[in-house]
């Protein structure tokens, strides 16, 4: 249908809206009961094991983008785009000291309007404490019945708007291959080759890793994968994955429902090792693209603000736009090498998300394991159990 296929969008527009309009709720409440439904001590250890694998791995990747990066060198012999498609990226000029300050909310219900996952998440972490400890000082668990059956209610909405995600999912590809279509790869095929490499050495990687210290059969997890990597290739977007995410985590995968409502939301928003590995690259990319030879200081900062973005992107499709021009005006980048990245975005935030998504599920099954929460017996489908 060629162009004419654009018309379909707004159907796959909907769709994703659909999902957008809940998700919000669906992360607050499920970290607040999380936090709030156990005792400190469990909290206390499932925070230290999620962040210590959320740090390790995120390390690893914009590592690897970087030495992936210095070797294929992407950004040789790319065309700059025109002046026009760069002036309709907004420009970002936050320091280091606000973006981190901006993860605090002065006002919930504004980063709740605006999707500021990371400011929620703050919140819901408090929220969750303050409840645990109005319950054990009056024995009342009202407000804790109260956030689980809302999240109970938005976990229903969510597997009500996925009864049409094929129809959602169909349109939006369409829009891409009909309205964009193929050609658009053919000038990026090196960094969209990049970003291909880099996701198979970090499978290669982590999944053995994982399987060794789970102690679970190796060679079951990529079948358990399918699922959520396809749905993470087609929307490039890990908050439309949440749900699906946190589902097979505990019937595929054997996380206990505990660990993967507490680290799902979070490693959404926190773990981010596709996209650390694309932002690296990214900032590699721009500099190749413009014949600026970057300092060591400039590449240790490319490693530790592509680290601090993944952070608290909003997990949609389309948020690495913002980030790239922060990191172009960060590190002293011209910002109209920016317009080539904008063009396959799309394509490159499949690889992000699958990525992102699949090693999220690592770190909930890393720590449920940890904290003997791994039912080996639903891994190896011994038995079923019901998210």
């Amino acid at each position: 249908m060629g162009p004419w296929a654009s018309n379909l969008k707004f159907i796959g527009d909907i769709f994703i809206r659909l999902i957008q309009m809940s998700v919000v709720l669906l992360v607050m409440s499920a970290v607040a009961a999380a936090v709030g439904g156990g005792d400190g001590k469990d909290v206390g250890k499932m925070s230290f094991h999620t962040f210590k694998w959320i740090i390790g791995f995120t390390l690893v990747a914009a590592a690897l983008g970087m030495g992936l990066s210095m070797l294929i060198q992407p950004g040789l012999g790319i065309e700059i785009a025109s002046q026009e498609a760069i002036n309709e990226t907004e420009a970002v000029s936050a320091s280091l000291q606000e973006t981190i300050l901006n993860f605090v909310p002065t006002n919930v219900i504004s980063s709740m309007a605006d999707g500021s996952m990371v400011p929620c998440i703050v919140f819901s972490l408090m929220f969750g404490v303050a409840m645990s400890m109005y319950t054990k000082q009056t024995g009342n668990t009202i407000v804790t019945d109260w956030v689980k059956g809302i999240n109970a209610v938005v976990t229903n909405i969510i597997k009500l708007v996925m009864n049409v995600a094929p129809i959602g999912i169909f349109c939006l590809l369409a829009n891409v291959a009909g309205a964009t279509g193929f050609k658009v790869i053919i000038p990026m095929l090196k960094f969209l080759g990049l970003l291909l490499i880099g996701d198979a050495i970090q499978f290669i990687l982590f999944t053995p890793l994982t399987a060794a210290l789970c102690k679970v059969n190796l060679f079951k997890m990529p079948k358990k994968f399918a699922k959520m990597s396809m749905m993470a290739i087609t929307t490039t977007s890990g908050a439309i994955c949440l749900p699906t995410k946190m589902e097979d985590e505990v019937t595929k995968f054997g996380v206990s429902r505990k660990v993967a409502d507490f680290t799902g939301p979070i490693t959404m928003s926190m773990n981010s090792c596709g996209a650390a590995q694309c932002y690296v690259a990214a900032i590699f990319f721009m500099a190749q693209a413009t014949g600026i030879s970057m300092t060591p200081y400039q590449m240790g900062m490319a490693i530790l603000l592509s680290c601090l973005m993944c952070m608290g992107t909003i997990s949609v499709p389309g948020g690495s736009l913002v980030v790239y021009t922060f990191l172009a005006s960060s590190l002293g980048l011209p910002l109209e090498s920016i317009a080539v990245l904008i063009g396959i975005d799309w394509f490159a935030g499949m690889f992000r998300t699958l990525m992102n998504v699949d090693v999220d599920v690592m770190v909930g099954m890393l720590v449920a394991s940890k904290l003997g929460e791994l039912d080996h017996d639903v891994f190896d489908e011994k038995k079923t159990v019901q998210y």
